[in-house]
């Protein structure tokens, strides 16, 4: 599959091809998954191993949570030198609210895994995803450390993003390659995320492969650009999680010319990079606990890209909005009393809003107020499982998208027994 990408200036007509192997896609890079033992009663994967083959340049963006899970603290720690060489994962306990426990066993976990990896213990990192506030059992971990090492393996993907996922309904993986003159470059990527999600970068984790020679410094400005555009526009439910995580791993192995500065060639790694995010970012939207459908919020018209983001994300996260998404209820209404509690500048009678999706479109408010429309042919609209809410402020060249799902009864259902 091919598709042109352009959304970034400076790259037009980017060929793009999408295939299988997740984060094991880009030479030199195996992974596992295993089941440890980490949660009572669950038989499921549970411990994650993404490895290079040879060091890697690597960057990180965590949550902006004051409250964070003790491993971010250690991968941030590791990360100083701009380098890593693997990635450990668990899922089923976050690790975090532990104190100097949950600091020593996040540590611990890196230094068990280097060793039987014969790597320095800095050189790899850590992710936890799961309940909060209970003690990590780190002798699982131990235990499962060696089979999770004999498994690494090229076709070790599938494994591995089954292993990271807690309430997630379906795997979320992918893998892209371009072209950077005659070298081809490879992306892969997994991610979980099902509630608790308002990234700003819940809890949400994203780890991203690739082959390209890029230097670090200039890695983790890709990782920033690309992270603002994609990851930090999804909110399931407006709630921060003290975990979320995006990591990217750069082996080189693809022998390109290695990327010093921003040009042509950072711009056409930074749009395909921007093109997997979106595509990941959205699939965690679409998964939101309990969600029967993706919403997406185009604000268009706006004074500066930042007013459209907060816009956007107060739609998106409105309860109101979410339920009448959920019940397919063309409640325009609710969008505007959404707008207009953001604390963001706007002339009220020049809003325009309309609803899209595959069975089409309706336009339902004109200069902030109704306009007749057929109630059938919106509630068909409204029914598809992916629904666009187009709203143009009409003040000015900005835009900006923005994810989330509708609000069901099984949200609540999830979440009040998700410790049992």
């Amino acid at each position: 599959m091919h598709r042109h990408f352009s959304q970034l200036k400076g790259v037009i007509n980017l060929d793009i091809k999408y295939i299988d192997g997740g984060v094991t896609a880009p030479n030199g890079f195996l992974a596992s998954g295993i089941h440890c033992g980490l949660k009572p009663g669950s038989l499921k994967k549970d411990l994650a191993l993404i490895y290079s083959e040879i060091p890697a340049a690597a960057a990180g963006m965590y949550t902006k949570n004051k409250v964070k899970g003790a491993p971010i603290y250690i991968t941030k720690e590791h990360l100083s030198n701009k380098k890593a060489q693997a990635i450990i994962i668990n899922s089923g306990n976050a690790n975090t609210c532990n104190g100097d426990d949950g600091l020593h066993k996040a540590k611990k976990m890196t230094s068990l895994q280097a060793k039987e990896l014969n790597l320095k213990t800095d050189e790899v990192l850590v992710a936890s995803t799961g309940v909060i506030g209970v003690p990590l059992n780190i002798d699982a971990i131990k235990n499962g450390i060696p089979m999770l090492t004999k498994n690494l393996s090229k076709d070790g993907s599938n494994d591995a993003s089954l292993a990271i996922m807690t309430t997630d309904t379906f795997q979320k993986q992918l893998a892209l390659e371009f072209y950077l003159g005659d070298k081809k470059i490879t992306i892969g990527s997994m991610a979980k995320g099902s509630g608790m999600i308002e990234p700003n970068m819940g809890t949400m984790l994203s780890f991203i492969t690739t082959d390209l020679s890029i230097a670090p410094e200039l890695l983790h400005e890709a990782l920033q650009s690309s992270v603002g555009l994609t990851y930090n526009r999804v909110s399931v439910d407006g709630d921060t999680s003290t975990n979320d995580m995006v990591l990217i791993l750069a082996n080189g192995l693809a022998e390109n010319p290695t990327i010093t500065e921003k040009d042509e060639s950072y711009n056409t790694f930074l749009s395909a990079l921007t093109e997997l995010n979106t595509i990941m970012a959205k699939n965690i939207a679409k998964d939101g606990e309990g969600a029967t459908k993706l919403l997406e919020c185009q604000i268009i018209g706006a004074k500066n890209e930042k007013d459209a983001v907060v816009l956007g994300k107060s739609v998106i996260n409105s309860s109101l909005v979410k339920t009448a998404m959920f019940g397919s209820d063309a409640n325009w209404g609710r969008i505007l009393c959404a707008l207009g509690y953001a604390n963001i500048d706007f002339d009220p009678e020049k809003v325009d809003v309309a609803f899209e999706s595959t069975a089409g479109s309706i336009k339902v408010c004109e200069a902030g107020s109704s306009l007749p429309f057929d109630e059938d042919i919106a509630k068909k609209v409204l029914s598809e499982n992916e629904v666009i809410i187009k709203i143009n402020l009409s003040l000015g060249g900005y835009s900006a998208y923005v994810w989330g799902c509708d609000l069901s009864y099984e949200y609540v259902k999830i979440n009040g027994d998700y410790r049992s």
